[in-house]
């Protein structure tokens, strides 16, 4: 397993105006990390793209520090640790952590989660067990708090969180109804149990076809994506109905400038609705829990998962664009180095 001299690493070139573009990102040549006493030095497998990116390279004020130019893009990762100084860490050894946009990392033992490729696929660390998958997880359950019967709709239902909502809300009783884009991700939700899905690309009036499918109204929203989406789903909410804002992608390159969509306190007030923002770090001292159900689930059958796997580190800005485009079909992954495990 040797590894040469030299690492690769993506920094942020220049803040994006709008939309990102791949000059945004330069890819440099970097001396091979050196850990130290406490660390580890790890070879990335996979890279996890993922929406919260965009925020982070904005240069607005967030929930946690942003990236500057010239510094390295953040982003989880699985890897396999090549050299280590850090207790309960040994060579080979596959770990999970927040390594960023690089090909090798050096970290704190303590940040990174060692892995058992026994129990499921390595790439899952980042998605269906990690972050994704626990934010499905917790949001839906301690924010939506459903209850058997009721319509659950979720926006971005073929991507990594969405996906895993459903199949959680069906195995809870629930009734529910997907958003995605194009007929193949309609058909891949239907193919995870959904009840209906609709094709926002091709309705030309989507509260109408949203209504058509849930003649009973909604009393769960999981949004991903806000806008236009938001605004149709909300003309359908019931008597206290729940709003769970995970995220806000149709609005990300356009950040620091005013929604122009409709205003729903009204129909909040009048439903005596809420609507609560979401952000899984705030379970983190829950997520052997979250892991422990969702493995078992999958496990059972009761939850499948797709993946989007792209290969090599230079394509991770191409990755980036296509996920905020909606072009991800799954779990948004970069291949950067050999998995020895499949």
């Amino acid at each position: 397993m040797s590894e040469g001299t030299e690492a690769r690493q993506f920094v942020l070139a220049a803040r994006p105006q709008g939309a990102p573009k791949p000059s945004d990102f330069r890819l440099e040549t970097v001396p091979m990390p050196q850990p130290r006493h406490g660390e580890a030095l790890v070879r990335v497998i996979y890279l996890s793209i993922d929406p919260y990116m965009r925020g982070r390279i904005s240069g607005m004020k967030s929930y946690t520090k942003g990236v500057d130019p010239g510094e390295v893009m953040v982003g989880g990762c699985v890897g396999q640790v090549v050299e280590s100084h850090a207790p309960g860490l040994a060579r080979g050894d596959f770990v999970e952590g927040a390594l960023g946009w690089r090909s090798h990392a050096v970290a704190p033992g303590h940040m990174l989660r060692k892995l058992d490729p026994a129990d499921a696929p390595i790439s899952t660390a980042v998605g269906v067990l990690g972050m994704p998958g626990m934010t499905a997880y917790f949001a839906l359950l301690d924010v939506g708090r459903p209850r058997a019967g009721d319509t659950v709709v979720i926006s971005a239902a073929s991507g990594a969180v969405g996906q895993v909502v459903g199949q959680i809300a069906r195995i809870g009783g629930c009734r529910v109804v997907g958003i995605a884009g194009g007929p193949k991700k309609c058909a891949f939700v239907r193919e995870l149990g959904f009840d209906a899905a609709v094709d926002y690309k091709a309705s030309k009036d989507l509260a109408a076809d949203l209504g058509a499918v849930c003649p009973n109204g909604v009393d769960i929203y999981f949004d991903n994506v806000g806008g236009d989406v938001q605004d149709a789903v909300m003309e359908l909410i019931n008597l206290k109905a729940r709003i769970i804002i995970c995220g806000t992608i149709s609005n990300y390159n356009r950040l620091g400038q005013p929604d122009p969509g409709p205003r729903h306190s009204r129909r909040l007030l009048a439903n005596r609705a809420r609507m609560e923002g979401f952000l899984v770090f705030d379970y983190l001292h829950r997520y052997p829990e979250g892991r422990a159900r969702v493995g078992a689930w999958i496990k059972e059958g009761r939850i499948k998962y797709r993946e989007d796997v792209v290969e090599g580190l230079e394509r991770a800005p191409e990755a980036l664009i296509g996920v905020l485009e909606g072009r991800n079909f799954g779990k948004q992954l970069v291949r950067v180095s050999p998995d020895p495990t499949r």
